[in-house]
């Protein structure tokens, strides 16, 4: 298995349409057997999900995500833990104890330049 988490500087990146970078994490018998960070060259909401699957993901782990970027994750195939926050690697570990949270809803907590008084509610952030 493997799991990727939209990545920077050790945390979950929160705006999934706009990460650099992923941190890949290979998974054997519920262990963690390879880790790596990768970058996207680029890539933007669009393109992540098929940059996800060309690196064979089958679990995504992220902050903040729109949905049409959850739709396309889950079309490729991709199991979606959305609306998370922390260290990527604690986040991986509660993956693996069973422990992490599947949010239906993942929030849109990153902070973009919107402005004062952005209510992120009023549009799919993953989208922009």
């Amino acid at each position: 298995m493997r799991i990727a988490v939209t990545y920077e500087n050790g945390q979950i990146f929160q705006h999934f349409g706009r990460t650099s970078e992923f941190k890949l994490y290979d998974v054997a018998d519920g262990k963690i057997i390879n880790e790596q960070v990768v970058g996207t060259n680029g890539s933007g909401h669009g393109a992540l999900a098929g940059f996800l699957k060309s690196v064979q993901a089958d679990v995504l782990i992220c902050g903040g995500i729109g949905g049409g970027a959850q739709m396309a994750v889950q079309e490729a195939g991709i199991t979606l833990y959305g609306g998370n926050t922390g260290s990527a690697d604690e986040a991986v570990q509660a993956f693996l104890a069973q422990k992490l949270v599947q949010n239906d809803n993942p929030t849109c907590d990153h902070h973009h330049e919107h402005g004062i008084g952005h209510i992120c509610a009023s549009h799919s952030c993953g989208d922009r």
